[in-house]
């Protein structure tokens, strides 16, 4: 049997993203179908059958995947119990200070917490700061505890006790006697060995309510893949990772896809030597953008995912629910769009799938940017008239025209779409105005220009396989793991032993990891990276160093990028807060992907548009079937530009042309 196909495979909200590129001969297919969000698995076959292979053909599958995220964004996670340290229970509810809105009463100071006060449970016990137990947890309490778990019938349990990550043993032993009694069970030492109770609960609570909605998709997908295709996961933190490896934690995968895509963008800002890039994806039910320095996606132990504190290692995306298929409605006297979305099913009213709502895929459609003429992957014709009924709700109550409520579904997208890019720039200290926006997903594109003009952004490119971006992610993808660990040490009582054995233990366990799947472990490369701060200070700088660590070497580094970073530095003590070590396998992967490509001598235009880009009224708006664009043309906005999977968008006062390679760049001008 022929195994010679190499397959990346991203399952978004909306839909399925494929490209298969065969070992021997170096073709490449591509495809987008509809996700099935019941079976996802059967995205994955229908996936296969748009491409023209089978499983019996699939070497290795790379698989990313939006399940998780979409389940945290939309609030769809299976219910779940906590157990706490006795006086601990409300930790998860108090939470932290700060409000969500500062200057909005009307917008409730925190979000409700993930587990009601009904199913919060104590437990006696205490553990120091030094790992001395001072209170022991005894065999009669652990049976009490657990039954009472048992009586409230949930799936999952998340466990979440006082200083854990200095001595493990009592939430190890509970969690060995709650794995008999409850289906799935979530252990914060294992997610977060860290002192932040609250951030570190949310952690493992997050993870222990995805468990059982994963589970079963992970042992049908092995089951289905056999012995003889080589299956991984994309995970958060921008590498593949065995499905063994994240089962107990599929919080791994909360950003499985957007990280995949992102890892793509930093390809592609490496190939064209952009020093400062935004990914900008935008997908069915999300939209994601993350900071790219010097070919780089940055990562990140602190994140937020559906404004909820997480502590574990992912690229630093910001995910909100933000996609073509994000419902709009009325909020008061303005519209609101997303979070929740239509889906795959029924999807978008144009679809003509049952979906009444209005989405933004059906305001595209309105304003003329979405061909109806076009088959959307090859599957989906749609139909303006049911776009326009759908649109006409939002336009009756306001007393406007369809159109200008369209206009108004596509400019409140992208003032939310906006929000999140201008805190990950800021967050990173980043100027977006001096960045490229790399646009890429389905809807991305067709959104790109507008989101650039609101930062001063002048360059927006949109790279060859853009809609089927994160599939080539995983695609490209290294077999690899990271993890951390807090250390608090000052540099005034410095313990380089200490360190060191801190070191070699994670270097241990993220080692066998990577030997199980048949990798020798002196061939293994490690990241060393010290997240150093002032005694006092809230934000951390992220230091690499190559062990052992050295104390004066990491405080002449530390000092080196907090200047640059913040302009000043000071003789104070500073502290080691945080350990992160990421290991790798050494780059296996000899399939490149072909760039080149036969230029035609023509640019034809397939037809043309009335396209809103204002309330005032339509401009005609050339259409352009971007395998037919030169590198000597420049193509003048107004222009709408297609290929198979997806529509770009140059509004008047822009202009765009294609490279050798076949990304696309759009100088984004101004309109006014």
């Amino acid at each position: 049997m022929n195994r010679s196909w190499k397959v990346g495979i991203d399952i978004g909200g909306t839909f399925t993203d494929v490209i298969a590129i065969n070992a021997v001969d170096g073709a490449v297919r591509t495809a987008k179908v509809q996700s099935r969000s019941s079976d996802p698995a059967a995205s994955i076959g229908s996936a296969y059958q748009a491409v023209g292979i089978d499983w019996a053909d699939v070497s290795d599958l790379i698989h990313g995947t939006t399940m998780a995220t979409n389940a945290i964004v939309e609030d769809r996670l299976a219910p779940v119990a906590l157990i706490a340290t006795e006086g601990f229970r409300d930790t998860l509810e108090i939470g932290r200070q700060n409000r969500r809105e500062l200057y909005r009463l009307d917008v409730a100071p925190k979000l409700p917490p993930l587990v009601p006060a009904e199913r919060r449970l104590e437990v006696t016990e205490r553990i120091d700061a030094e790992g001395r137990v001072l209170t022991p947890l005894t065999d009669a309490e652990i049976e009490r505890v657990t039954k009472a778990t048992e009586k409230l019938g949930v799936p999952a349990v998340a466990v979440t006790l006082q200083q854990c990550f200095t001595n493990t043993e009592h939430e190890t032993r509970l969690g060995q006697r709650l794995e008999a009694a409850v289906p799935y069970v979530a252990l914060s030492h294992r997610m977060s060995p860290e002192p932040r109770e609250f951030e570190r609960s949310n952690t493992t609570v997050l993870n222990a309510a995805l468990m059982p909605l994963t589970a079963s998709y992970l042992d049908k997908l092995e089951k289905t893949a056999g012995s003889s295709t080589n299956l991984h996961l994309y995970h958060s933190a921008g590498g593949m990772a065995s499905v063994e490896a994240v089962k107990d934690r599929p919080l791994a995968l909360a950003l499985s896809g957007p990280a995949a895509g992102v890892a793509a963008a930093g390809r592609i800002a490496q190939e064209l030597g952009l020093a400062q890039a935004i990914g900008f994806d935008m997908g069915g039910t999300t939209t994601d953008t993350c900071v790219i320095l010097d070919g780089k996606a940055q990562v990140d132990g602190n994140q937020r995912l559906a404004e909820r504190p997480v502590r574990q290692l992912m690229v630093a995306v910001e995910s909100i629910g933000a996609g073509g298929g994000s419902i709009a409605r009325i909020q008061g006297r303005a519209i609101r769009v997303g979070p929740d979305s239509a889906g795959a099913d029924p999807g978008p009213a144009c679809y003509g799938h049952g979906g009444e709502q209005p989405t933004v895929s059906d305001a595209n459609l309105v304003l003329g940017y979405l061909n109806s003429g076009y088959l959307l992957g090859k599957t989906i014709r749609l139909d303006p008239q049911l776009a326009l009924a759908a649109t006409k709700k939002l336009a009756d109550a306001f007393g406007v025209s369809v159109q200008e409520a369209a206009l108004g579904i596509y400019q409140v997208a992208n003032a939310n779409m906006a929000r999140a890019l201008r805190r990950v720039a800021v967050e990173r200290g980043v100027d977006a105005r001096a960045c490229t926006l790399i646009a890429f997903g389905g809807a991305g594109p067709m959104h790109a220009v507008a989101l650039a003009r609101e930062f001063g952004i002048t360059h927006v490119v949109v790279p060859k396989f853009s809609s089927v971006f994160s599939a080539l992610g995983c695609l490209t993808a290294e077999l690899s793991y990271a993890e951390q660990h807090a250390v608090h040490m000052s540099s005034t009582a410095w313990q380089a032993d200490e360190l060191e054995n801190l070191r070699r233990e994670m270097h241990q366990r993220l080692a066998l990891l990577l030997t199980a799947a048949g990798h020798a472990g002196d061939s293994l490369l490690a990241q060393h990276i010290a997240l150093i701060r002032y005694a006092g200070q809230s934000d951390t700088v992220e230091v690499p160093f190559i062990p052992p660590a050295n104390r004066d070497s990491l405080g002449a580094g530390f000092k080196t990028r907090h200047e640059r970073l913040y302009g000043f530095v000071t003789d104070e003590p500073w502290e080691l807060e945080t350990l992160r070590l990421t290991l790798s396998a050494p780059a296996g992967n000899d399939i490149k992907i072909p760039t080149a490509r036969a230029v035609p001598t023509s640019t034809p235009n397939d037809d043309s548009i009335a396209c809103w880009f204002d309330t005032n009224s339509p401009i005609p708006t050339a259409r352009h079937d971007r395998a037919g664009l030169t590198t000597e043309k420049k193509i003048e906005g107004p222009a709408i530009i297609e290929d198979q999977w997806s529509t770009i968008v140059v509004p008047p006062g822009a202009r765009a042309w294609s490279d050798t390679t076949g990304h696309l760049h759009i100088d984004a001008g101004t309109f006014t």
